[in-house]
């Protein structure tokens, strides 16, 4: 069976990441994970992917906080090249994507962002939901674009908010659904992969 070959960009402590490669594991998951990516030299989802035996790099970041320098950018699409990477998964990576990576991966970088966009994009998603006394909130799997968390929506899934939600209870409830969300995606990518589709 084909298995698409993913790259995976994060800077933190790569929870997705984790989901993902125990699903690849455990046959779940048609993807072969190739190489996983951060721009953070001591981010836990580099220990993770040397937990799972995955080839892993630092990216460093260059001067801006939200963005890579183009040339930075540039060595990316490279290192993505090299590991023959068709589809790219964000997870958790804090920098906004430009030119070199869209048009090297067209409609091939995703992307999971704890609300239902087009609601609440940026930072801390689920505080902004419980701030503006939301009854519901969620994740959302999207492509990327150059904006941020702005693509076209792929899939969603609704998590309730409760009445005694704290930051911390809703943001733990979000990210359940989005470890079964976000391997259900990538599947679906795998599955044109197989067949004559992509």
């Amino acid at each position: 069976m084909k298995r698409l070959p993913v790259g995976i960009l994060g800077s933190g402590k790569g929870s997705n990441c984790r989901v993902i490669l125990e699903r690849i594991r455990s046959g779940d998951l048609a993807a072969d994970a190739r190489v996983i990516i951060s721009d953070v030299l001591d981010a836990p989802i580099l220990d993770i992917a040397r937990e799972f035996s995955v080839a892993n790099a630092y990216l460093p970041p260059g001067r801006f906080r939200t963005r890579l320098e183009p040339e930075i950018e540039e060595a990316l699409v490279k290192m993505l090249r090299q590991a023959g990477v068709h589809l790219v998964v964000l997870a958790g990576f804090m920098r906004v994507l430009h030119a070199p990576m869209l048009n090297a991966f067209p409609r091939r970088i995703i992307n999971i962002h704890p609300a239902l966009l087009p609601k609440f994009p940026g930072l801390e998603a689920w505080k902004q939901a419980l701030a503006a006394g939301e009854i519901a909130t969620g994740c959302t799997v999207h492509f990327v674009d150059e904006k941020i968390d702005h693509g076209q929506i792929i899939a969603q899934r609704e998590v309730p908010i409760l009445p005694h939600d704290t930051p911390e209870s809703l943001h733990a409830r979000i990210q359940g659904a989005e470890h079964q969300l976000y391997p259900a995606a990538i599947a679906e990518f795998c599955e044109k992969y197989a067949g004559p589709g992509l």
